[in-house]
């Protein structure tokens, strides 16, 4: 079992700039594919961005946003940078072994959220 903590979400003003941090506990996740998704209200969840030995982005974030992964910290990270209104959603964390997917259902262990409001 794998358990994921998100922490860094907040307020910032259109422009800004968040870290979003992800702590994984019960097992190493350096042979994890890691995900951040989101969801806004009244929306379906997105993926956002993701990591195994290589990254991908959601178009829509590509440019602005960062994922990196500390293996010795157990941690995953997303540097978001030039925050838009529209970026407003909570985030959440995922966690598969294996590759990289863009679909939430193939992920299997999955953090509580953390709220990003970014206001105009």
């Amino acid at each position: 079992q794998v358990q994921l903590v998100e922490s860094g979400g907040g307020l910032v003003q259109a422009g800004g700039s968040l870290r979003l941090s992800c702590a994984a506990s019960g097992r190493t996740i350096s042979t994890y594919a890691m995900g951040w998704f989101r969801q806004a209200p009244g929306k379906e969840r997105e993926f956002v961005a993701a990591i195994s030995w290589f990254t991908a982005y959601a178009d829509s974030v590509k440019g602005r946003f960062t994922i990196s992964r500390d293996n010795a910290k157990n941690t995953v990270y997303l540097q978001m940078n030039s925050l838009k209104p529209e970026d407003t959603a909570v985030y959440y964390c995922a966690a598969r072994i294996g590759t990289i997917y863009t679909e939430g259902e193939r992920y299997d262990y999955w953090g509580q959220g953390t709220q990003v409001t970014v206001s105009s």
